[in-house]
């Protein structure tokens, strides 16, 4: 097919210089969303891309198989609050999942908060809640659109009335009470100025801690810690033992400052005096839970695999610290929580599939280890001073099942099955998983899991989904997604996930080897999975797609400029591409932590060789992949500037060739936002199109 694409005006006078490199930027206009031809340019886009996607015969049959699916009841494991127990509970379509309360696990349990109520889309979702201490009162954001920015609430547990004050402006923010359960901490950038709806391309800069009294307005609130780095975003956490006020400060998503105060009994009446442990940024550090004084903390500090360490805040010099629980040769040592007072229950990252086990907080002896299939421990949930949890697993073909695990004064263990989710007929022994690793452009062994039908014959002919991520140091671990099971049932696909380096799957040492210039690495490694999975026979470049969100839409979108005839189709998501300016936008100066920075001559160097935007070239033979950009008006973590800046280019560069028959379309979705909290029904609606896309582009069956 040929297609006509809009004509976006071309301002080839807008140029910027880097250490004497001058580069044009002729579609800076549409960094303005709020302009009437920024606006212009989205409703043409989507003229062109919605008549494509609903001209898809099988439309009608792949939403209403996607909503039969996804259509089963969802539950979050309980968590206990004073003397009830709550719960996440989705009849299966609901847009958001509704709270529930109860007396205990054996009574009828009856709504708490039903977010769905908020708004008639389902776009008001929740988004951070924090219980007080005795569990009567119960703070909780919202968001709207898919926006960063809350609004953060109170509510009376016991009544259920509303207290009137609306906290506003919150982004990036802790919820931490103080135990007297009078007073809250919470971040805030009440002082920017200018829209503040997720709409805006802003940057958020001078975000401070602030203490709210409950019952008082929130022109009452006080600045309790704030910095000079107007870039900061600061973490808050009170201790388990009340006591003390734990400080994290982040500049990006990589390494944090370490500060605490000491609470007392008086009234918070200004800034708390912050006593420094960590000053510079080296390593992570987050806090696990304290014994007195005794602080444990996970972090990579000398430890590339991570470790648990032990500091004494009376005496909190690094020379000091003790190893609790020492880093680990291989395993990554994911994450630490506390339980039955003097209990850790410690999370391993093996091979990319997760081991529990329990620890004795005072030694860092080994208690127990849980027995678990291969998958992913999602959830749990358990206060320090209780003597139950409960956690969930999940894999590629196991939704959920929520375990509860009961600690005896005589010290024994007992765990049993707590729930186990059921998805309508859906039968999980018809498909298979498997692990394979294979060799990236450097030798480099990545792992990569691979999901189909039983009895796959690999001859080549069958269509393949790969999904990557490979960045900020972010797992991708097995875990159960309808849409997935959809494309290899009625696609009769293969579904692979290819655990590159960028992310977090094998320590410090595996996401330094995707970042700054290591990032080709995260390319090439994806790169050589779909060369693995076509000389393998499991599917062919023609009926290859490739997928990616976020940073994985910058993944996916690199790839097909470097290497577009290895691919048929390209599914790039709110994706980060113009690597450039990425900067300048909302949160976007804390990626400088993994990408680096243009106004940096070396860092600029790199970026530039990679930056989508900036590396469209006309193939050398062949043509660019049917490619289908995802955004969405409400995104102000990647702002949709990024998408729509490289379809632009992409659609003047490549769209207008002879030879480009492959159709290159951007969805720009409304009144909603990265991702988070965006409603059951607008992610129903966006994976049916996807297939669409898929199905048309590809010339798929899509199997009933």
């Amino acid at each position: 097919m040929s297609f006509k694409y809009p004509e976006a005006r071309r301002d080839e006078t807008v140029k910027d210089s880097y250490f004497g490199t001058e580069i044009t930027d002729p579609y800076r206009w549409l960094e303005d969303p709020d302009a009437q031809e920024t606006q212009k340019f989205v409703d043409d886009q989507n003229a062109v891309t919605r008549p494509y996607l609903e001209g898809c015969v099988y439309k009608e049959e792949m939403k209403n198989k996607i909503k039969k699916l996804w259509n089963y009841t969802k539950v979050s494991a309980p968590f206990r609050h004073g003397n009830r127990y709550f719960q996440y509970r989705n009849t299966g379509l609901q847009n958001q999942s509704v709270i529930y309360v109860q007396k205990d696990l054996d009574s009828e349990a009856n709504v708490f908060l039903d977010p769905n109520l908020l708004s008639e889309d389902g776009t008001v979702a929740l988004s951070g809640t924090a219980f007080s201490e005795d569990g009567k009162t119960f703070a909780y954001g919202l968001s709207s659109s898919g926006s960063d920015w809350l609004e953060i609430k109170f509510k009376d547990v016991e009544t259920g009335k509303e207290y009137d004050e609306i906290l506003k402006k919150v982004k990036f923010s802790p919820m931490t009470w103080m135990h007297d359960n009078k007073g809250f901490f919470y971040g805030a950038y009440l002082d920017q100025t200018g829209k503040a709806d997720g709409s805006e391309t802003k940057s958020n800069e001078n975000q401070k801690l602030y203490y709210h009294e409950l019952g008082s307005d929130q022109s009452n609130d006080i600045v309790v810690v704030e910095f000079d780095d107007p870039q900061l975003r600061i973490g808050a956490h009170v201790s388990d033992c009340g006591n003390y006020l734990v400080i994290s400060a982040t500049k990006g998503c990589k390494n944090n400052l370490l500060y605490f105060a000491k609470l007392n009994t008086e009234k918070i009446s200004g800034k708390l005096k912050l006593t420094e442990v960590v000053g510079e940024f080296t390593a992570d550090y987050e806090y696990i839970t304290n014994d007195q004084n005794i602080f444990y903390f996970h972090t990579n500090k000398n430890a590339s695999n991570y470790r648990i360490v032990s500091i004494n805040f009376d005496n909190p010099v690094e020379s000091e610290w003790k190893d609790l629980i020492s880093e680990h040769s291989k395993d990554v040592l994911d994450w630490a929580h506390a339980i039955n007072e003097d209990m850790l229950v410690v999370c391993y990252l093996q091979d990319v599939k997760n081991i529990l086990q329990l620890y004795d907080l005072r030694t860092g002896n080994k208690l127990h280890d849980f027995k678990l299939d291969v998958g992913t421990i999602s959830a749990i949930s358990g206060k320090k001073h209780h003597k139950e949890m409960f956690y969930c697993f999940c894999s590629f073909l196991t939704p959920n099942i929520i375990f509860r695990v009961n600690f005896d004064v005589n010290g024994s263990i007992k765990e049993s099955l707590f729930h186990e989710t059921k998805v309508g007929k859906f039968e999980p022994s018809k498909y298979e998983t498997r692990q394979v690793f294979y060799k990236s452009k450097d030798g480099t062994e990545i792992p990569m899991f691979i999901i189909n039908k039983k009895g796959l014959v690999n001859d080549g002919t069958k269509p393949c989904l790969l999904y990557g991520y490979g960045g900020f140091n972010i797992n991708l671990t097995p875990s159960f997604v309808v849409s997935r099971l959809i494309f290899i049932e009625n696609f009769d696909g293969v579904y692979a996930l290819a655990n590159i380096r960028g992310g977090g799957e094998y320590g410090d040492n595996w996401h330094n080897a995707g970042r700054f210039g290591n990032k080709q690495n995260c390319f090439d490694d994806f790169q050589y999975a779909a060369r693995y999975l076509v000389e393998n026979k499991y599917t062919n470049v023609d009926k290859l797609i490739i997928q990616g969100g976020s940073n994985g839409g910058l993944l996916v979108a690199a790839c097909i400029n470097q290497a577009p005839n290895l691919f048929g189709a390209a599914i790039c998501q709110v994706g980060v591409l113009d690597m450039l300016r990425f900067h300048k936008f909302t949160i976007g100066y804390a990626w400088k932590s993994d990408y680096g920075c243009s106004e940096e001559q070396e860092q600029f160097e790199y970026l530039y060789r990679y930056s989508p935007l900036h590396n469209i070239n006309l193939p050398k033979n062949g043509q660019y992949p049917a490619t289908l950009l995802l955004t969405a008006d409400h995104d102000d973590r990647v702002v949709p500037l990024h998408s729509l800046k490289f379809i632009a280019e992409l659609q003047y560069k490549i769209g207008k060739l002879a030879s480009q028959t492959n159709p290159l379309m951007i969805r720009i979705e409304t009144r909603a936002g990265h991702g988070k909290g965006k409603p059951t029904s607008k992610v129903i609606e966006e994976v049916t199109d996807t297939f669409c896309f898929i199905s048309r582009a590809l010339n798929l069956t899509f199997l009933s």
